[in-house]
Parts: C-alpha cells; sequence; structure tokens
C-alpha cells in the first residue's frame, strides 16, 4: 500500500505542472480565440460582408483554432498528434474530393457575397440568363426573369463566365433598333421615334435620345435609338417604345418593311408563227 501511495504520489507530482499547464492553455487559448472572432466579425460587419455569410466564416475561424489549440495542449502530455493530423488531412481530401462540385460553387457563392458584382434587385444577365436578382445563396444565385420565371443558376457557374449588371450604375441606356423602307422620309421617321421617347413617362428627358441611321439594309433603313432611363424602369422603357413606335408609324403612313426579294423574269423564248 506505501508503494502504491509513493508511485501515485510521484506520478501527480510529474504530470501535476502539465495538467496545471494544459488547464491554464485551454482556458488563456479559448479567451484568446473568442477575441480573434470578436475581431473578425468587426472587420467583416465594417465591410460590408453579407450577414447570411458572415456566421458561417467566423465559425469556421473559431473552429480550426479550436482544434488547433486542443492538439497543441494534447502534444504538451506527450501525446505524438502527428497521426491525428494525418487523418484531419486525409478526412478533408476525402470530403473534398466528394464534394469537389459543391465545394467549387460554395466556395463562389463567398466570392459572390463577398466582393458584391450583384446584389438582390439588380437587373443582371447571366451567362445569357436576363432577369432580377431575387435571392443570392451560398450555393446558387435565383433570378426572376420578365416573364415571371425563377432560373437557378450555380454560383460556379456564374463566376466562371461574364457578370453584365444591367442597372449597377442607377441609369441605363436603352438600345433599339427600327427599320423603315426606302421610300419614306427619314426626317419624319426620326421625328416620331423622339416624340414617343419625349412621352414616355420612364424615359429620363434631362438626357439626349440619340437616333442616328445606322445601316442601309437590303430592305430598310435601320435606325438605332438610344433614350435612358432608371435601371428598374428598363423593360418598361423598351415595351412602350416598340408598342408606341409602330402605332405612329401606321397613323403616318411610314412602312416597317420585311425582308423580302424582287423578281425579275425574262423569257428569250422565241415567238412560233402560225
Amino acid at each position: 500500500m506505501t508503494d502504491n501511495i509513493q508511485k501515485i504520489t510521484d506520478m501527480a507530482i510529474a504530470y501535476a505542472p502539465k495538467v496545471i499547464g494544459a488547464i491554464l492553455t485551454l482556458i488563456i487559448g479559448f479567451i484568446i480565440i473568442g477575441w480573434i472572432v470578436g475581431i473578425v466579425q468587426k472587420m467583416m460587419a465594417k465591410r460590408g460582408i453579407d450577414p447570411t455569410i458572415s456566421p458561417f466564416l467566423t465559425s469556421i475561424v473559431s473552429v480550426g483554432l479550436k482544434v488547433m489549440l486542443l492538439l497543441s495542449v494534447a502534444g504538451m502530455f506527450g501525446i505524438e498528434t502527428t497521426s491525428f493530423v494525418a487523418i484531419f488531412g486525409a478526412m478533408a481530401f476525402a470530403i473534398g474530393m466528394a464534394l469537389q462540385g459543391s465545394l467549387g460553387h460554395f466556395a463562389s457563392g463567398v466570392m459572390i457575397l463577398i466582393f458584391k458584382p450583384y446584389q438582390v434587385g439588380d437587373l443582371v444577365d447571366l451567362g445569357g440568363n436576363v432577369g432580377v436578382v431575387d435571392e443570392v445563396q451560398i450555393f446558387n444565385t435565383l433570378l426572376l426573369t420578365p416573364d415571371n420565371k425563377k432560373v437557378i443558376i450555380p454560383n460556379g457557374v456564374v463566376t466562371s463566365g461574364i457578370i453584365t449588371n444591367i442597372s449597377g450604375q442607377g441609369e441605363i441606356r436603352v438600345d433599339m433598333a427600327y427599320g423603315i423602307g426606302y421610300d419614306d422620309d427619314i426626317d419624319q421617321a426620326r421625328s416620331i421615334m423622339l416624340d414617343v421617347a419625349k412621352r414616355c413617362p420612364q424615359v429620363i428627358q434631362g438626357k439626349p435620345v440619340d437616333i442616328f441611321v445606322a445601316e442601309l439594309a437590303d430592305s430598310s433603313v435601320n435606325f438605332t435609338v438610344r433614350p435612358w432611363a432608371k435601371s428598374e424602369h428598363y423593360w418598361d422603357v423598351y415595351f412602350f417604345m416598340m408598342e408606341n413606335i409602330k402605332k405612329e408609324f401606321d397613323k403616318a403612313g411610314v412602312g416597317i418593311p420585311f425582308p423580302q426579294m424582287d423578281l425579275h423574269v425574262k423569257s428569250n423564248m422565241p415567238v412560233s408563227a402560225n
């Protein structure tokens, strides 16, 4: 019994400093981790990072630091941590390989939420899909098209292509093209289109409306018409101009030609005499 008590006493004396050191390391480490996480949260809030991604990023920082702290404490007891690091690395690699597509979309979603090439409510063109951004999620971006369809685009596809933020500047030029016949009066057609633009309630009247002859095509004289509007009124201006210019052209007798071809048939067959 005396020998056992002596062994326990010796072990307590030998390991007491390590235990006390480990406990102090854990307490101080958790305090420092909380301080670091608080700084990260303040930096994210200061930079205006989206609230949906900020808690996730801070939790990643917190968990990573805590794992490092626990491995350090285990090393203080003489536990070999190399094997644990290898196991964690293998697990991370396996998970990454299994979810590489989803992780790619997740990383792209984080980039979109941090750098904000577009926000909810913006009119955008994402790889040929034009619509208003309804929601920016971690893995997908949701668009509402003018015909009220919901298009779900993976964020990896978005960041790997061209992003056109149509409403990013607040005001946008609405480019349209109209054709008239070669027999119609150019000045009359220009006057009609300018008058329609002035009557459109969504057109910004303080900016000039550019109307140019853009092309002398095979069957028509083509105009380019460029009024300005608020970004959210893009489609209102576009459809108003399309409908009302057609109506005013009809009233004034200005033709909108369609592709056509004139055929001239020449007969060289001799006329037989009876």
